[in-house]
């Protein structure tokens, strides 16, 4: 058991340093860009594209790091004033919900990334299935943080840690 609670924060950990890098990678494209621009008069023709490309990955990620940390919307004014037993409903409700999600990114998502290896994109012509390739990687994600969270594991971060709030 302890094997496996390492291998999960393991993927866990390189999926949110992933998610961080590429952040960082957009910030260090798009600073350079501006400098070689203002200063040169002169674009690099990959920038754009690959910091949409890290965009797109560094959103889909953010997506899923949010709902092991439980960021996204509640409306918890209404539920606090419900007994805990129809939170706890709400809750495997939530958590369904988002599995059905994360189920729809991993097939989909999936589906579409294969769909799309045969094009590329035209300034780096890498493959256009790299834009997608993070559609099913999150979706996967996504259900594993929810079916956690539906057996009543705590999946966020600060509580792995060992650390609170």
């Amino acid at each position: 058991m302890k094997a496996l609670k390492r291998f999960c924060l393991l993927i866990d950990s390189l999926f949110e340093k992933v998610a961080l890098g590429s952040l960082v990678a957009m910030i260090i494209i798009v600073t350079l860009q501006v400098f070689t621009r203002k200063l040169f008069n002169f674009v690099l023709f990959w920038s754009e594209e690959v910091t949409l490309l890290m965009l797109c990955w560094f959103s889909f990620m953010g997506i899923a790091i949010g709902v092991r940390e439980k960021l996204h919307l509640a409306i918890e004014s209404f539920t606090a004033k419900l007994p805990p037993a129809a939170i706890n409903v709400i809750d495997k409700v939530v958590s369904l919900a988002t599995m059905a999600f994360g189920y729809y990114l991993l097939k989909y998502g999936w589906d579409f990334t294969v769909l799309m290896s045969e094009s590329t994109l035209p300034a780096t012509k890498l493959s256009n299935a790299w834009e997608y390739g993070v559609m099913p990687i999150t979706g996967f994600m996504m259900i594993i943080y929810a079916f956690l969270q539906l057996i009543g594991i705590d999946t966020r971060r600060h509580n792995v840690e060992g650390g609170g709030h």
